[in-house]
């Protein structure tokens, strides 16, 4: 399959019915001329909150503001042609409750014409990610290492090491259970990482 076959048939559904079968591709870009140079190659493009660290200088992504990643998210879409557009909730959009999170993801939506958000945490944001799923909303899940909560780690460690996989593993499971399309496993163990990509049903990103 070619990569333009590939990444125009690129939508929520279709890359979590490839669990276990083609490789994914994801790529991050945060502006129209990387996205058009990755769009091509990927099955997904991120506007990752890293963007405040690697363009503007702050020293965690917990700075990134909602507009910023609006701004960012607008500039990759103007880049892509074929891949899923997802983007990432930023600190403070979403946390307070799953109507927050609707609001603001909707938003984003709106404002980017992304496909889809990301979103921070396991068991403690599964109840959002299901209202936000149930609502039109597609959610790619991120957990093991979320830097948005780098303060409450002590900083960017592994995580899931020991009796710690169990906590990683089941944020993994609630996210896949409340209906995330796809979940980013951040420095977490190779061994980790692929028990849960063999044990839950949507694809890992690693």
């Amino acid at each position: 399959m070619s990569a333009t076959a590939r990444a125009r048939s690129s939508n929520p559904q279709s890359i979590q019915a490839r669990k276990g079968k083609v490789p994914i591709v994801c790529l991050t870009a945060y502006t129209t001329p990387v996205a058009r140079l990755v769009d091509p190659q990927c099955d997904l493009v991120l506007v990752g909150d890293s963007v405040g660290m690697v363009l503007h200088g702050l020293p965690s992504t917990v700075g990134v503001t909602l507009d910023m990643m609006i701004l960012h998210g607008q500039a990759v879409r103007r880049g892509i042609e074929n891949a899923l557009l997802v983007v990432d909730m930023p600190f403070g959009s979403y946390e307070e409750s799953p109507e927050q999170a609707f609001r603001n993801a909707a938003r984003v939506m709106a404002e980017t014409g992304c496909g889809a958000v990301k979103l921070e945490g396991g068991v403690s944001m599964a109840e959002t990610i299901r209202f936000l799923v149930s609502r039109g909303i597609p959610v790619m899940a991120h957990v093991g290492l979320t830097p948005q909560g780098v303060n409450a780690f002590g900083g960017y460690t592994v995580q899931g090491r020991g009796k710690d996989a169990q906590r990683v593993l089941a944020d993994a499971r609630a996210v896949a259970e409340a209906g995330a399309f796809s979940v980013v496993l951040e420095k977490v163990p190779e061994g980790l990482a692929r028990s849960i990509t063999n044990e839950i049903a949507i694809p890992t990103m690693a």
